[in-house]
């Protein structure tokens, strides 16, 4: 009996390994006046599309030589330094918290105290992350509607000395996650499955998983690159019934638009990471970006990349950007991805694991695909144009 992965049309180079050639060819019939543009543009620049699977070590060897344009996976795992030839771009990778643990060792107000001195203490030590304080990061489209809130949260940790904040008892932390393990100082350390704390990173797209649904190029919901959105999942587990109750009720507007203008909307999200981030039953202490490696030679790499900000290479847009630098309007663009093929290929109920997607992405032909970096929509293939006639 032939193997599930025989029946898949991929053409395989080795036993860990797939590949899939996507041809892209498109002839538009319109008319065209010098000078200006067209109503209708092609999906792609490149002509044919290969995506294969890459593990992180073949993908350091082979980004540099051209051998592969982009890799949709971990970080390669380059001998030395990066070489000159491969660049990258970042996204939000995932949220540093610390959540606070049921312990009757001591009351709510020097538990609270304690968990802030951590916090403060990660800060100063900042290493392996970036250290900040507040659920809305710079990767967020409003975030200069929150970066008032933002740094005032950074300086109300920083500016205070150690023996201001060295109040309550000393808590034990529990790490989860590779890149806590080398934060938390010897002197926090609980022993396995115990701990007043735990310290963790939450991948962010681990964090919206559970709420996203893509079917044929549509993301949704709307708001799951919203900085608010992502706060709320975060943050309000840990809250108690009556905290959670009036956060809900804010969430429940913001969710179903019951708002007036686009102030009163900002105005309900800057409440609603207020409440959020009120109590100390979980503190945001920072966030991690993750970068794409692509190769950016000048005549061998690719350019003009477009991308997403939370799911990076792996979205329609970069797939409908990216140009080869040889060949900006044609040429042979070879994609590397560290996921195997295990979803069936059906457009219904299929193409949901990381490889199939990413095919269906450049298969599927929707009118509309999400925004790089907000949580709206761009035209596909097709321009907003006016223009008027002179008699």
């Amino acid at each position: 009996m032939r193997s599930r992965r025989e029946l898949l049309p991929i053409r395989s180079m080795k036993k860990t390994s797939a590949s899939v050639l996507l041809a892209v060819s498109v002839m538009v019939l319109t008319r065209a006046d010098g000078g200006h543009e067209l109503p209708i543009y092609p999906s792609f620049y490149p002509q044919e599309i290969r995506i294969e699977t890459v593990d992180p070590a073949a993908a350091a060897r082979r980004l540099p030589t051209g051998d592969l344009h982009a890799y949709l996976g971990e970080v390669p795992a380059f001998r030395a330094k990066r070489p000159a030839a491969v660049s990258y771009v970042e996204t939000l990778g995932s949220y540093l918290v610390l959540t606070l643990q049921a312990s009757p060792r001591a009351g709510e107000a020097d538990r609270c105290a304690a968990m802030r001195a951590m916090v403060q203490a990660l800060g100063r030590a900042e290493s392996g992350f970036v250290f900040h304080p507040y659920p809305i990061t710079p990767y967020h489209e409003a975030y200069l509607h929150h970066a008032d809130l933002a740094e005032a949260a950074r300086d109300r940790y920083l500016s205070r000395t150690e023996e201001e904040t060295a109040t309550g008892p000393a808590l034990s932390v529990r790490a989860r996650g590779e890149l806590v393990q080398a934060l938390i100082p010897p002197r926090w350390r609980a022993a396995a499955g115990e701990g007043d704390a735990v310290l963790e990173e939450i991948e962010v797209a681990g964090l919206v998983a559970s709420r996203m649904l893509a079917l044929n190029g549509w993301l949704g919901p709307p708001w799951v690159k919203e900085g608010w959105f992502h706060a709320y999942r975060l943050l309000a587990g840990a809250l108690g019934d009556a905290a959670r109750g009036e956060v809900d009720a804010v969430f429940t507007r913001l969710w179903r638009g019951e708002y007036a203008t686009p102030t009163d909307k900002l105005n309900l999200e800057r409440a609603l990471v207020r409440q959020l981030t009120r109590g100390c039953e979980r503190l945001v202490v920072g966030y991690t970006p993750r970068r794409w490696y692509f190769n950016s030679e000048y005549s061998d790499g690719i350019e003009n990349l477009g991308y997403d900000s939370l799911t990076g290479f792996h979205s329609s847009l970069f797939l409908r950007t990216v140009k080869l630098k040889d060949f900006p309007w044609n040429g042979w663009l070879r994609l590397g991805i560290d996921a195997d093929q295990t979803a069936a290929w059906n457009p219904v109920a299929g193409f949901t694991d990381p490889a199939g997607s990413l095919v269906w992405f450049a298969v599927g032909d929707p009118a509309l695909v999400p925004a790089p970096y907000a949580a709206g929509w761009v035209l596909n293939r097709i321009a907003d144009v006016r223009s008027t006639r002179e008699e």
